[in-house]
């Protein structure tokens, strides 16, 4: 990681609304810690704080739970810890991309991974209505959308590649956008050839934590992780790759090799977070944008931040769509349709602002 001179309180940089981002992570550990204690007391059966500590220290204790014990151990709160993992992972993934590529409109969406990912599961899905009866385990969809991820990142990278071996950012943009296209007409293909069973495609892809359990929220820690650490180690690099390809070879980055490298991290957090969620539209480009609006553009602030407003938009979504509304929709319709206005509405600011200018 290439060194440069740092301001002696580099994380005390205030961004457009002059919040520092120690405010701003503070606010989002007291929101977050709110949404987890409603997500495990409400619902069809209410449990109040105190059982829920009980519950949870018996658990601890190796202690046989009760039916209110289990809908806490075994439901509401894997269920909730996948959420919070699969947020962080797609703000972190929005957040590097956005960076890597210098557009504040890049997701995981934009390099095709998770189309990738989609694509991946819905295959698999779909040999299990009429393939082995291995192909109908829960998990199979999970390694189809990390094999579908994996190979769509190989082909925008080998698609965006120079002869002198660059990866450009607008080549990388426009890889990602035909792939995307072409993986969309592929999925469209799969739903008609599902017929009657479509639905079950259909319905993976809308995006939900129905059923989630520890499984799903370990398998998204294991990527998140290693994806935020080796994200965080090279967000000095970052920084320096935002001023653009001369002065980061002047001040000794790396370039390529620190962008296959985050490239590589962001979409495997990406597609750990598609594989057990399904498709969950916003999360990855809002909050990274509303977070770079709030702190400003450095990434040593705007990575851990970035993935603590997913983790705290996903969780919070997934508590209104099934205990506030009513019936359980999926948690990415609920994004894109409060997401969406809100994105619009930042837009449109902004290009009142450079037409002012």
């Amino acid at each position: 990681m290439t060194q440069i001179p740092k301001s002696p309180k580099p994380y005390l940089a205030q961004g457009s609304f002059g919040r520092s981002p120690w405010a701003l992570g503070l606010f989002l550990l007291i929101l977050l810690a709110l949404i987890a204690w409603l997500s495990l007391s409400q619902g069809y059966v209410t449990i109040e704080p105190k059982e829920i500590w009980d519950i949870l220290w018996a658990k601890y204790l190796g202690l046989e739970l009760d039916p209110r014990g289990q809908i806490i151990w075994e439901s509401r709160l894997p269920r909730m810890a996948t959420a919070m993992a699969a947020g962080a992972a797609l703000g972190l993934s929005g957040c590097v991309f956005q960076g890597l590529l210098l557009n504040p409109l890049a997701d995981p969406y934009t390099l095709g991974v998770s189309s990738g990912a989609a694509l991946g599961a819905s295959g698999v899905i779909l040999l299990g209505f009429f393939g082995p009866v291995w192909l109908s385990n829960p998990l199979m969809p999970t390694a189809g959308a990390f094999l579908g991820a994996g190979l769509a990142l190989i082909s925008v990278l080998a698609l965006a590649r120079q002869k002198d071996g660059r990866y450009p950012p607008t080549n990388l943009i426009l890889s990602g956008v035909i792939l995307s296209a072409i993986l969309s007409a592929a999925l469209s293909f799969f739903k008609y050839l599902a017929g009657d069973q479509v639905s079950s495609i259909v319905f993976w892809l809308l995006g939900s934590f129905l059923a989630r359990t520890w499984v799903d929220a370990f398998l998204v820690m294991g990527f998140f992780l290693p994806a935020f650490l080796v994200s965080l180690w090279s967000a000095v690099d970052l920084n320096v790759m935002t001023l653009g390809l001369g002065p980061a070879k002047t001040l000794g980055v790396n370039v390529q090799a620190a962008r296959v490298r985050l490239l590589a991290a962001a979409s495997l957090a990406a597609a750990s977070a598609v594989a057990v969620s399904g498709v969950i539209g916003f999360v990855g480009l809002i909050t990274p944008h509303l977070t770079r609006l709030a702190v400003g553009p450095d990434h040593r602030a705007l990575i851990p931040l970035s993935a603590l407003a997913g983790a705290t938009l996903l969780s919070g979504a997934d508590l209104v769509a099934r205990v506030v509304l009513p019936g359980e929709i999926p948690v990415g319709v609920l994004t894109a349709t409060l997401a969406g206005p809100v994105f619009l509405a930042i837009f449109r600011k902004k290009a009142r602002e450079l037409a002012n200018a």
